[in-house]
């Protein structure tokens, strides 16, 4: 059996299609773009290139999960972010490209302030720190109250080549010291949320989903704790849900600013020392 590759994209297009619907051709693309081995932009230029009998069973293979609902990422094993590859699975959240507006504003604020390190709450994956170690050359320290989750963080530093200290700490809890920048990508989904979660995100752990009843229950910790771990003239940056700028803000005594991510949303709250 034998397929070219135009038509293995048309057939995993319509395969996927009932779970990735409007992302379905480029999903097709990209799962056949991995399978042979070629960039998703040269797909056009090898259309007519065959694919073999193991090319084939390995597409139908990822196809098969995609149709469960498993989200391409943990299909494919890794995912960019920044620019920089990571390694993603089950064991932490899916790097998301509106969460690089907080890598980006950190290293904005790191580059204007000349701050020289960097705590990292929540790290999962560990695309945002590593992300900040790797670009803006800071000292970072990376931690997260999941052990599965430093562990691919760990992997995830290794393969980006850079140092990160990672520690165990269930938020501040084991941290000591202070930090001229931090940096947070908490838990924020509500009870509600929860019980209507789209059939990818039931794949994401829910110790990294779940934000209390009303979606607030981290930031009140953080919010209780954080000042005697932000330096003087410091900042902390903490990704919000789109519904959550004033609620999240009230609850800090201090100067605050709200950040809109491309689509126009509340994505990120500055919060200065």
């Amino acid at each position: 059996m034998s397929i070219h590759i135009s038509e293995a994209i048309r057939e995993a297009k319509i395969m996927i299609e009932p779970v990735a619907h409007e992302e379905a051709l480029q999903q097709a693309k990209i799962f056949v773009s991995t399978i042979a081995g070629i960039d998703t932009g040269a797909l056009s230029i090898h259309s007519d290139m065959t694919l073999s009998d193991e090319q084939i069973f390995d597409l139908g293979e990822m196809l098969t999960r995609r149709v469960k609902g498993e989200p391409l990422q943990y299909i494919l094993g890794e995912w960019p972010f920044m620019g920089l590859r990571f390694y993603v699975d089950g064991r932490a959240l899916i790097p998301r490209q509106d969460t690089e507006l907080l890598a980006e504003t950190a290293i904005k604020l790191i580059q204007d302030r000349g701050f020289n390190s960097c705590l990292d709450l929540c790290t999962g994956s560990g695309c945002v720190g590593i992300s900040i170690a790797k670009l803006a050359n800071i000292s970072v320290t990376a931690s997260d109250v999941s052990e599965d989750a430093l562990t691919l963080a760990k992997e995830n530093a290794e393969l980006n080549e850079v140092e990160v200290a990672f520690l165990v700490s269930d938020l501040f809890q084991q941290i000591q010291g202070g930090y001229d920048l931090i940096v947070c990508n908490p838990p924020y989904l509500t009870l509600e949320d929860m019980q209507s979660l789209q059939q990818e995100l039931t794949y994401e752990p829910k110790l990294a989903l779940y934000g209390g009843s009303d979606g607030l229950d981290i930031y009140r910790k953080i919010a209780w704790d954080y000042k005697e771990h932000l330096n003087e003239n410091g900042v902390m940056l903490l990704e919000i849900g789109s519904t959550q700028a004033e609620t999240v803000a009230a609850l800090f005594n201090t100067k605050t600013t709200v950040l809109y991510d491309l689509g126009g949303n509340p994505r990120v709250l500055v919060v200065e020392a």
